[in-house]
């Protein structure tokens, strides 16, 4: 019998998603782990030695820790993380212990937003007017360059982190004033509809695709409103999206593995690329995917990274009617949930939820998960999940009180 293959695990997930076990359990392998304090029980089953807990997950903190774990439990056959905030880590720890799997630099072409903008632009898709700040760079030329409104945005963050709306030059000069502008990009600001793809490719080529519309903005749920989003009905537009967002795929360079994709529409009609993930979308992405769509994106997402087979069939498309709402924390932080109110029997179109509970608190470091209140819809078409969607925002009712923890 041949050496079982042993994978290294960048891990900072406390919930089900960090049972890596689960996504292997027909690939006979052994799975080692750098993980942050208090995470470890999340793994499930392992041997204590197979697991270091570390104070972060830096690069420079990772490398000593894996090249214990190497030199006990032998080479890495690859280097997997599922975190947005890990995925370049893990591969320049791939590169560090000479591990197969996706590479630094196209990693970084789904997590640099300049870089992931020079290709497609190079390509000739259409990506919104970007200029890449330097410590000289002056208001005069970003005004010349991108103009008003603009979108001043780290260039590595993920969920709208970060992202300010700039209206004119004053706002400009004070939201640059004391920043490290290396690490951001400015943008022409593009206001309309919001689209996402999600799935995998395998040898450049759809093996899952589906397309959604985003119902309010990612950056509305930053600024305290709900967020949610609705599947595609099939036709041209969703031809269109699906078309264009395999194009920015191939464009940026990926081959196999799972994507989230957001795409803009402009007024008249013309698609522009917004920004790209190579991983599971966030928020409810996951769970409808699993429960309506019949493929699991994390597990798809840890295979391909690995070179292990696909678990779903394909190729095939997202058809199913689906959505989802997240609620925001409260404006006033931190609270503590006092009432909150079901959705399920109530909106019809609401098949799952998950709910605080009285005395939870929220301190507006939750993300898109640790929220209060989570809600996934079906229903027989788009207009019927956007309308429910809707619905759950105007009478999802939830109280809280200041609590000074």
């Amino acid at each position: 019998m041949p050496d079982r293959p042993h994978y290294l695990v960048v891990n900072r997930y406390d919930d089900s998603d960090a049972e890596y076990f689960r996504y292997c359990a027909d690939q006979p392998c052994d799975l080692s782990y750098l993980t942050l304090p208090m995470r470890t029980t999340a793994l499930g089953p392992v041997e204590p030695g197979r697991v270091s807990s570390l104070p972060d997950l830096r690069l420079a903190t990772l490398v000593p820790a894996a090249r214990d774990l190497a030199e006990r439990y032998g080479r890495f056959d690859g280097v997997v993380a599922l975190s947005e905030f890990d995925v370049l880590t893990a591969a320049l720890l791939r590169e560090e212990f000479g591990a197969p799997g996706p590479g630094a630099d196209l990693v970084r072409a789904f997590k640099d937003k300049i870089v992931m903008k020079e290709r497609l632009a190079k390509r000739g898709l259409p990506v919104p007017r970007f200029m890449e700040l330097g410590a000289s760079t002056t208001i005069a030329e970003i005004t010349a360059g991108i103009g008003f409104p603009l979108v001043l945005k780290p260039r590595a963050e993920a969920g709208s982190v970060g992202v300010r709306i700039i209206r004119d030059e004053a706002e400009l000069a004070a939201e640059l004033d004391g920043l490290d502008v290396t690490a951001f990009e400015c943008e022409e600001f593009v206001s309309t509809e919001i689209y996402h793809a999600d799935g995998v490719l395998s040898g450049g080529l759809p093996h899952f695709l589906s397309v959604s519309g985003y119902v309010n903005t990612p950056l509305d749920f930053l600024r305290g409103r709900p967020l949610g989003s609705a599947t595609l009905d099939p036709g041209p537009l969703r031809d269109e999206l699906r078309e264009f967002a395999v194009a920015c795929l191939t464009a940026l360079g990926l081959e196999t593995g799972c994507f989230h994709l957001e795409i803009i529409r402009r007024p008249d009609g013309g698609l522009v690329f917004l920004e790209a993930g190579m991983r599971a979308g966030g928020a409810e992405v996951p769970y409808v995917h699993r429960e309506l769509h019949g493929v699991d994106l994390v597990t798809e997402s840890f295979r391909t990274v690995l070179g292990m087979p696909l678990e779903s069939a394909g190729a095939r498309f997202g058809d199913a009617p689906a959505g989802w709402v997240v609620m925001p924390e409260p404006a006033l932080r931190p609270g503590r949930v006092v009432h909150r109110t079901p959705m399920t029997g109530i909106v019809p179109q609401v098949y799952a939820e998950v709910l605080p509970e009285p005395g939870d608190v929220f301190d507006g470091t939750g993300g898109y998960f640790h929220v209060p209140g989570r809600f996934r819809l079906t229903g027989p078409d788009e207009r019927g999940i956007r309308a429910a969607a809707r619905r759950v925002m105007r009478e999802y009712v939830v109280e809280f009180e200041p609590t000074g923890l």
